[in-house]
């Protein structure tokens, strides 16, 4: 790319994105305090491929990509690729083709578990809302910048993408692939799905604290086989392994009192699969919780298998050993504890650093890292996943 042009959409990038946040950051505020019923989601079904992509007239919306990769070596890595959509209310009515009616941003990260190493890269654009036909080298230099300022979201199906990150799913057999190139590694994944997906909540509708607007339509698809290429350290390295994808859109996520949510998405070595996740208030109790178990498939057609939905009373999360982040002091218990009607479990981060720091694009800090599942009693292992802490440093603000 032309050096020149390229300071120019940098400045105007950052030019864009500072007045439409500074503009939407009141209205946004306000918003997060009440409790606006007329905006709460309600129930309905999910209907796909629809549904796979985005909804741009909800006010917060994610794709959360999380696995684990072995190398022809058979090291362990841990990965995370997360795509975010934030709706920018006062920019709705703005004519304009450059108005930042919607921001984007992606976080990636991966920890090499031997190495004892995380690194981790964030990125963001603003986005008109309207479908992008990307740039070609022909292209004009208004289109080009317009294009290059921005992202995407395809509302069909999952296509999103953030310059040179992108995940889209594939119609014909579903399978997701991903491509991310960070600061200090890169990725290229191909993800396919080897069972049914996974409604959370109500068929789709999970709550997310005591009032009916503190709901998201949320879906996730557990055991993903994962292939592709890892690139880290000038080396190009086979990888293989299995992962994650949660889908979630929302209006108002978190209650008045809570100030982040634990989170954990697990694939068990039979594969069975368990989500639990708690809201927290400042004192660290619970405001909600829930999640689901689903059983290893049986010999049903299509390899399906009924889940069982978690109730708030259901789930419990106790705490254990904590690590202080050197670099910001934010204390996370990376050990836990959780009672679910499924079991109990024992939760343990394969590696104590593992937090993000997303100042440079959606403002929090949190701890996100690959983690064994145990049984309680401290047995073998069950199966690996990620386990997720907001909020411990100042509440989240979504």
């Amino acid at each position: 790319m032309n050096p020149s042009f390229d300071r120019l959409r940098r400045q105007l990038l950052l030019q864009g994105l500072a007045l439409s946040c500074a503009g939407a950051a009141p209205a946004l505020a306000a918003q997060a305090s009440e409790s606006d019923g007329r905006r709460a989601l309600k129930p309905r079904p999910l209907v796909f491929p629809s549904d796979h992509g985005s909804h741009n007239g909800a006010r917060t919306e994610w794709w959360y990509l999380t696995g684990w990769l072995r190398d022809e070596a058979q090291r362990l890595y841990g990965f995370q690729v997360t795509f975010f959509r934030s709706r920018v209310d006062p920019a709705q009515g703005l004519r304009s083709r450059l108005a930042a009616r919607q921001l984007l941003f992606a976080h990636a990260a991966l920890t090499d578990v031997a190495g004892r190493a995380h690194w981790h890269d964030q990125a963001l654009a603003r986005w008109n809302g309207e479908p992008a036909e990307w740039p070609t080298p022909q292209a004009n230099v208004e289109r080009q910048a317009n294009l290059a300022l921005q992202a995407s979201a395809a509302v069909q199906d999952t296509d999103v993408r953030l310059r040179g990150w992108r995940l889209h799913r594939q119609a014909a057999d579903g399978a997701y692939r991903t491509q991310v190139r960070a600061r200090d590694f890169s990725l290229q994944l191909d993800v396919a799905p080897t069972q049914g997906l996974l409604l959370q909540g109500d068929q789709g509708w999970s709550r997310k604290g005591p009032g009916p607007e503190q709901a998201s339509h949320y879906y996730s698809q557990p055991q993903l086989r994962v292939s592709g290429q890892l690139q880290l350290a000038n080396r190009r390295l086979p990888v293989q392994g299995r992962a994650w994808l949660d889908h979630e859109w929302s209006e108002a996520l978190l209650h008045v009192q809570a100030v982040g949510w634990d989170w954990i998405g697990m694939n068990l070595d039979d594969g069975a699969s368990l989500t639990a996740f708690q809201l927290r208030r400042a004192d660290g109790s619970a405001l909600w919780a829930g999640g689901s178990w689903r059983p290893a498939p049986g010999p049903e057609p299509g390899g399906r298998t009924a889940a069982r939905i978690f109730q708030p009373g259901e789930v419990s999360f106790e705490p254990g050993r904590r690590w202080t982040s050197p670099g910001t002091g934010i204390r996370y218990p990376v050990e836990w504890r959780i009672t679910t009607p499924a079991g109990r479990f024992a939760v343990v981060a394969l590696l104590d650093a593992q937090e993000l720091d997303s100042r440079r694009s959606t403002g929090a800090i949190y701890w996100e890292g690959l983690s064994e599942l145990k049984s309680a009693d401290g047995g073998p292992r069950l199966g690996l996943g990620y386990l997720e802490l907001t909020g411990y440093g100042a509440r989240l603000a979504l």
